[in-house]
Order: structure tokens, then sequence, then C-alpha cells
């Protein structure tokens, strides 16, 4: 005769402590990377920017950045991140790697950012048609307003 062995609820662990908890995985080997950044804060974009190059600091390209919105990163906001930081001057404190220094903008900037260059981008596009245009006029050379649109197929007959 087989013995029975009882169980009673309280021996037993809840299904709902087993963990399916896949985030635990080991990820592959890499090298690491010189400019690894934390994650930033909702609602802001990080970007390394030049500060210094060939060990001469590059004021006009801070200010540039700086008139655009960007403000350096302090180590102090992250203490938990472990990087390389600026150690005198300026930006002091601020994480820094071969003349670079991480900088944040509000991600509504970005997009205002996104948007105004996207504008110029079709403006001088425009302009570049009208060109072609108004020199098509010949009846001798005629060129037809650009299609600026591609296709991708994976074989098969193509539709028009």
């Amino acid at each position: 005769m087989v013995d029975e062995i009882k169980t009673t609820e309280s021996d037993r662990t809840p299904r709902s402590a087993e963990s399916r908890d896949k985030t635990s995985r080991r990820k592959p080997w890499q090298p690491p990377s010189l400019l690894d950044a934390p994650p930033p804060p909702q609602g802001y974009v990080y970007r390394w920017i030049r500060e210094s190059m060939i060990g001469q600091n590059d004021p006009a390209n801070m200010s540039k950045r700086i008139r655009e919105g960007w403000e350096p990163v302090s180590a102090k906001d992250h203490p938990d991140f472990e990087a390389p930081t600026i150690d005198s001057g300026r930006y002091e404190g601020v994480f820094g790697v071969g003349g670079l220094i991480l900088a944040r903008i509000p991600k509504d900037i970005v997009e205002e950012r996104k948007a105004y260059f996207k504008d110029q981008t079709e403006d001088a596009m425009r302009a570049v048609d009208n060109d072609l245009l108004k020199e098509s006029q010949h009846h001798s050379m005629s060129i037809q307003k650009p299609e600026r649109q591609s296709r991708v197929t994976f074989g098969g007959p193509t539709e028009k």
C-alpha cells in the first residue's frame, strides 16, 4: 500500500508567489560603451554635446547649445549611476567623457525643433522644385515635376 502524504493549504506555496520574471535573465556580454547615460527623467531627453575638442574648449558650441535649451546633467542628479565626471572648472560635477558632457532638454522643445527643421527642409525642396519647373518651360528640355516617393516591394507583380 502506498503511503499517502497529506498536504494542507498552509504547506503549499501560493501560485501568486511564483515568479516568471524574465527580466532577471543575464544579457549577453558586449564591450562597454563610453557614452552610457542614465535614463532621463520623464519629459526630458539626454544627449552628449561637445564641450571641448583636442583639449581646447569650445565655448561657441556650448553657448549655442545652452541657448537652444540644453543644460548640463550633474552627477548629483543620478547618485546611483557610475560614470566619469568633470573634476574642475565651469562644469565640475557634470557627467563628461572625452570632451563631451551629458546635457538634457525638455521633450517639447525637441519636438518644436524637429518641426522647425522639417519646415525648413520642405521650403528648400519646394524652392528647388520651382526652379526646376521654371527652367523646364522650354519645349526642347521639358522637366517634369519630380516624384518624391519610394516604394518597397517583395516580389510579385507591382501595383500601379
